[in-house]
């Protein structure tokens, strides 16, 4: 590519901090470093035209965790890690509230409800267990954050009851990443996308980066690239393909909240007059371990289905849009926030809590410098 001697000395000169990724985590982070070092020249590098992976690609919902995915974390966790995992979810969203302001991120406290399929052991098990998770978390919440509801959206071929978070909220996601993007921008900080990182190597006391247009130098490189974290350093982080499709506009649409089904493997809810549906990748987790953004129909039929046969199955609907984000999960739901190297730090595996979690990871890795 051929830069003039001002566009490399202007964007690509004396750079303290790089980030990759400009997600939630990767935008918070910059922000959070700034005020740490307000005369710092930092960078901001996204391969997408948007950013690729899951911040503006997600369903939108401000949660915690559904009681039943709560109850299966403690399966392959410890109740202290449980309620870490809980805590931070909780922090995170508060901090991401107060950095951006409930109105632009479009945050509606309608509450959430974890549905159960007709017949589903799963029911039981669940509602015999709502004391010991509320004891468990009433420390974090000050109050019983799960309690049984009637099915009161009268969904079919579900169960009459379910169980309500009354702390559960939902978020426009545009709003939320424009008014994150127009705060980074407004703090002097610089975002240039359709960038890839291809390659970086330490020298001596700087990290030396390779992108797919030119080669230049940084003090300090920050990786937050959750989903596509192994494209460029050796963690156990693994993508995982969230499909998603959005109905068009329906009248006198009653639904009103945020909706889990199966361990939280299947949501929805309503936005614009519209139901959001999400989820499946429960249905082939192999193929759906991939920074592909394709859809495959086996999951589309899963989720129109439930559409025709639960949420509205008395209600004409078409579909409008379908896409997909990428996650980064991995055996454990911690996040990895860490120094890799010398100059070189992570802030990734957000476990599909990206919304929950992101603003206080992007704090956590600006913090790490230390």
């Amino acid at each position: 590519m051929n830069f003039s001697y001002w566009e490399i000395k202007s964007w690509f000169t004396n750079i303290d901090f790089t980030i990759v990724g400009s997600g939630i985590v990767g935008l918070s982070c910059a922000l959070h470093l700034k005020r740490r070092f307000p005369k710092s020249k930092i960078l901001i590098l996204e391969k997408g035209m948007l950013p690729q992976g899951a911040s503006t690609k997600n369903a939108g919902f401000a949660c915690f965790g559904s009681l039943s995915e709560i109850l299966d974390d403690l399966k392959s966790h410890s109740e202290k890690e449980v309620i870490d995992l809980v805590k931070k979810r909780f922090n995170g969203l508060q901090l991401l509230r107060e950095t951006l302001n409930d109105k632009k991120i479009g945050y509606k406290n309608y509450g959430g409800y974890e549905l159960f399929d007709k017949n589903d052991v799963l029911f039981q098990e669940s509602l015999s267990k709502i004391d010991i998770i509320n004891r468990m978390l009433f420390p974090i919440f000050r109050a019983d954050i799960f309690s049984i509801k009637n099915n009161i959206f009268n969904f079919k071929n579900i169960e009459n009851q379910c169980v309500f978070n009354p702390f559960e909220g939902q978020i426009d996601t545009g709003m939320m990443m424009e008014a994150l993007l127009k705060k980074v921008q407004s703090k002097d900080i610089k975002i240039l996308n359709n960038v890839t990182v291809e390659h970086f190597e330490e020298i001596q006391n700087s990290v030396k980066i390779k992108t797919n247009w030119l080669e230049f130098s940084t003090s300090k490189l920050l990786i937050a690239t959750n989903g596509f974290a192994s494209q460029l350093i050796n963690e156990e982080v693994k993508p995982a393909r969230a499909q998603v499709l959005i109905t068009k506009p329906i009248k006198n649409l009653q639904l009103k909240g945020t909706f889990h089904l199966d361990k939280g493997y299947y949501y929805f809810r309503n936005i614009d007059n519209r139901v959001l549906v999400g989820g499946g990748r429960n249905l082939d987790f192999k193929s759906e371990e991939t920074t592909e953004f394709h859809h495959t129909q086996l999951i589309q039929d899963a989720l129109e289905s439930l559409l025709k046969t639960s949420i509205l199955a008395e209600t004409p609907f078409e579909i409008e849009y379908r896409w997909t984000g990428i996650m980064g999960m991995g055996n454990q739901k911690k996040a990895i926030v860490k120094q890799l190297s010398n100059h070189v730090y992570c802030g990734v595996r957000l476990g599909g809590m990206g919304i929950a979690i992101g603003s206080l990871i992007g704090k956590e890795l600006s913090q790490i410098l230390d």
